[in-house]
């Protein structure tokens, strides 16, 4: 196996580090209607069946006759009585409700109110907006020995896309906005939609590392993503804030849009590098998309009992970053610590975190799905050994692909990775 000089090495580290400090994040900024996210709450009415158009034409044209002006009508009253105020609202078809946005003041519970609210027999049910955040570090650069693309050889990638590269799999990206002018993206975003208008946009740290790895096209710009022949839907629901921070949060609301989205337009691959508190509107979307056949890919919080969601959700596929040194039952570890990735401006830097580690999984089931589009979630990752969260990805591509079994990963040849 050839090596890298020890010199040029950590040249390659000192110049990553460089660009990677030049990088200055966009600032957020505040919701539309001038308030905290978490101060909001959503009030889900029930739509009449009428109302769904399996072709999506519903969109922003959903203003036909009687029952709109009545849900209006009762969104407004709700938010008279409460002493709410109503802000937006946008159709949900796929689970039969509208949902109407209201802010409540700030010296009151969204929580009680959201509780007063679900007792109107005119509600479906009502739950504050909640806050998630990415789980990703910025990885430190005191070892000059880290490996360059910790997968390629982990994961022995340039063997697996001799037998899959993702080629048109369907995947979307639920983060911040993506850099689809970087070199190793150019021509990977087939879809892009921003679900947070409220917020500049513009290219975001976390957002573009997370695609890099899961679709960077690999054609010698700098890395080469898990599944470069994928297709990505760069959904914005998330935004970097405070201005000048790579610290990346998003709201229950723009991740239900994003969500409803990603199931609208046939997504195989739903990447989710992110977490927080269990949501109901959420709960059920990932419900459905689960049902419509999707892959439903969420990074695990060590932190919080569960892993926090929407890792903790059923049928969702949990990931952290190794080393994990307890292995829980149903988590799965994938890299995690220093992955060289996509950075905006053209740049690429090196990361840490379950949310990457996520990445990689979403992109080894790109991979699988390619080979059979039948492969859905956790049980079709073959573990690496018993008793251990790491992913044999060759075995598991291998069993993806057929008729060959597993015992063929033994034959395949070491990567090269000079």
């Amino acid at each position: 196996m050839a090596r890298f000089p020890r010199n040029l090495l950590v040249g390659v580290i000192i110049c990553l580090a460089a660009v990677g400090m030049a990088f200055a994040a966009p600032s957020g900024a505040p919701p539309p209607d001038g308030g905290d996210p978490s101060h909001r709450v959503l009030v889900l009415l029930r739509l009449a069946p009428e109302h769904f158009r399996p072709n999506g034409a519903y969109g922003d044209s959903y203003d036909d006759g009687l029952t709109r002006g009545a849900l209006r009508r009762t969104a407004s009253r709700l938010a008279r009585e409460h002493g709410l105020t109503l802000v937006d609202d946008w159709p949900m078809p796929l689970l039969g409700v509208d949902c109407f946005i209201m802010t409540v003041p700030a010296d009151r519970s969204p929580d009680k109110e959201a509780a007063l609210l679900s007792r109107d027999p005119s509600v479906a049910w009502s739950q504050p907006v909640k806050v998630y955040h990415t789980q990703s570090g910025v990885a430190a650069h005191d070892d000059s020995l880290f490996r360059v693309q910790p997968a390629a050889l982990e994961w022995r990638l340039a063997d697996l896309h001799q037998i899959a590269t993702g080629r048109n799999v369907s995947v979307a990206v639920i983060d911040s906005m993506i850099e689809r002018a970087h070199p190793d993206l150019v021509g990977q975003v087939a879809i892009a939609r921003d679900f947070v208008p409220g917020h500049p946009a513009g290219p975001e740290t976390h957002g573009t590392g997370v695609a890099g790895i899961i679709a960077a096209r690999g054609e010698g710009a700098g890395i080469v993503g898990v599944a470069p022949r994928a297709r990505l839907m760069a959904l914005r629901a998330c935004w970097q804030s405070p201005p000048g921070s790579a610290h990346t949060i998003c709201d229950s609301l723009s991740l239900a849009e994003a969500l409803h989205f990603a199931i609208e337009h046939n997504a195989q691959v739903i990447n989710l590098s992110l977490s927080g508190p269990p949501d109901p509107l959420l709960g059920k979307l990932i419900d459905v998309a689960l049902a419509h056949g999707a892959t439903v890919v969420g990074a695990y919080d060590r932190d919080v009992a569960g892993g926090g969601f929407p890792a903790s959700h059923l049928g969702v596929v949990a990931v952290t970053e190794e080393p994990m040194e307890t292995p829980t039952a149903g988590v799965y570890c994938a890299p995690g610590r220093d992955v060289p990735t996509t950075q905006p401006g053209g740049r690429w830097f090196l990361v840490n975190g379950s949310s990457y580690a996520a990445a990689h999984v979403s992109g080894l089931f790109a991979l699988m799905r390619e080979r059979a589009p039948h492969v859905r979630g956790a049980l079709a990752l073959v573990a690496a050994r018993r008793g251990v969260c790491a992913i044999d990805a060759c075995a598991s591509v291998l069993r993806a692909a057929g008729p060959c079994d597993c015992a063929c990963a033994r034959k395949v040849s070491s990567i090269d990775p000079g």
